[in-house]
């Protein structure tokens, strides 16, 4: 047996021999407050059958706690019975929970503890409180101590349960009440103050309004485990999530840093090209989705170059024609790479679209106009732009100013004459280290946990990008 099942199971012996030893107090204890009780068999036996039927169809909602409506009917046992028949009833509900889950033998003595304990507790001490403050069932104060008897029994066992979870597993009791008592408050709540109008209208009707309860107490417990239920399997599927978008932004992540292994003037021009196509979308009064859409598209632009060779990546010579088509092959190659991921269809829509020119003698298919993407028009400025200024180009740097006077000559006919000149209106009121994009951090626009969390989100634009009104998920 490996070492930490082994320590589990010691935890388990001690906690099982602690509990017994406890259980055997309660006992004493209902034993010798049993003289004080009100022994109505009838009542004992009505709540009882709720109390066991609920917890036979109990469901399991987070670590090894349960959902059962078996609480309240165990506070109206308190309240109408008192603390040794409550405990009594206790036993009773525990051991058919016992018949439903088949829990390991410490679990059960734990769960047999939990509720004799607090049942005799919160009998004892409603009967102490009507006693020593004279409260009459026709008064609003009994109501009051039924609701603050029903969150002191609650309070009870969840801390038993927590401190024998924290000792047996090692779950703090901090996530415990995070993930299991926090979610849960609010339905106790409603369950209170079920209980409270139960024992009204016991007060006022007798048994038969018991069996009402029964009824209520069986739908709220079925209602309560499927709300939950469903709270988890969403929980669940946001995890997920978190993970598919780490592994794709990741796998991204490590093309882009492969490529720029092989040639970093492509990382540069990559950080470069997004962070102008960020600052573009964001002067032209594009949502923050679209800016995020366009500044991943444009980190993964030239994603597809991965296909070219070495001799053109690093090229110092001129280019041959058959160099020409394989170098016009990398936005699709690039699309499709990026289209493969679960939520990228628009970034990858983007990228094949980013050489495509406005009289239509782009490439890979020829477009025109408006029928390139407009975040594609934005990258294709930024793109010219940086390969025309930059000192790592294959091409011999122009100034910004004749750069600026090129994208002026082209707007048009290559590149969207109303980017351009948004493109230009930041150029000339930025620094130089934004005009030339030396300082263009790859690592920075990249931004990986920050991509990974913005992509997993259900807001964000990794998975549900809005492009031209069609939205992709």
């Amino acid at each position: 047996m490996p070492a930490e099942d082994k320590r589990l199971t010691g935890q388990a012996a001690v906690a099982q021999t602690v509990g017994l030893i406890l259980l055997a107090a309660v006992l004493v204890a209902a034993v010798v407050a049993a003289p004080s009780a009100n022994w109505d068999f009838a009542l004992l036996a009505v709540l009882l059958g709720f109390a066991g039927f609920s917890d036979l169809t109990a469901k399991v909602v987070a670590e090894r706690l349960n959902i059962s409506g078996s609480f309240p009917a165990l506070v109206l046992a308190m309240v109408f019975l008192g603390g040794s028949p409550a405990a009594l009833m206790g036993l009773a509900t525990a051991f058919m929970g016992y018949l439903r889950w088949r829990e390991p033998t410490s679990s059960f003595v734990q769960n047999l503890l939990n509720y004799s304990l607090f049942s005799l507790v919160g009998g004892l001490v409603f009967q102490g409180m009507v006693k020593a403050t004279g409260v009459t069932d026709s008064e609003v104060g009994f109501y009051v101590l039924i609701f603050g008897v029903f969150m002191l029994a609650l309070a009870i066992n969840f801390s038993l349960a927590a401190i024998y979870i924290r000792y047996v597993q090692g779950t703090s009791i901090l996530h415990q009440i995070e993930n299991a008592l926090l979610p849960l408050l609010p339905s106790e709540l409603m369950a209170a103050l079920m209980a409270v109008g139960v024992a009204f209208l016991y007060v006022q009707v007798g048994i038969a309004s018991v069996a009402l309860f029964g009824v209520v107490l069986i739908t709220f417990q079925y209602l309560l485990g499927a709300l939950l239920i469903s709270q988890q399997r969403a929980e669940e599927l946001e995890r997920r999530s978190n993970e598919l978008a780490s592994f794709q932004v990741g796998m991204l992540s490590a093309l882009l840093r492969t490529l720029d292994l092989r040639d970093q003037m492509t990382a540069r021009h990559s950080a470069a090209v997004a962070r102008y196509s960020r600052a573009i979308a964001q002067r032209a009064g594009f949502s923050r989705q679209e800016e995020e859409l366009v500044h991943i598209a444009a980190l993964l632009h030239d994603i597809g170059k991965f296909i070219l060779p070495d001799r053109i990546l690093k090229a110092n010579v001129p280019l041959t024609d058959e160099d020409w088509m394989l170098i016009k092959r990398h936005p699709q190659q690039g699309a499709r790479v990026v289209s493969s991921l679960d939520g990228y269809g628009p970034v990858a829509d983007i990228i094949l679209a980013h050489h495509e020119r406005i009289d239509g003698k782009g490439y890979p298919r020829g477009l025109k106009g408006d029928e390139i993407p407009e975040l594609a028009r934005i990258i294709s400025v930024s793109d010219t732009y940086d390969v025309m200024t930059a000192r790592d180009s294959y091409r011999t740097p122009m100034s910004s100013q004749d750069a600026i006077d090129e994208l002026r000559r082209v707007a048009g006919a290559q590149l969207d004459e109303r980017f351009v000149e948004v493109f230009i209106e930041l150029l000339e009121g930025k620094d130089v280290s934004f005009q030339h994009g030396e300082a263009a951090d790859f690592e920075k626009e990249l931004a990986l946990e920050a991509r990974i969390a913005e992509t997993a989100s259900p807001d964000g634009a990794g998975n549900r990008f809005q492009v031209a009104g069609v939205q992709s998920s």
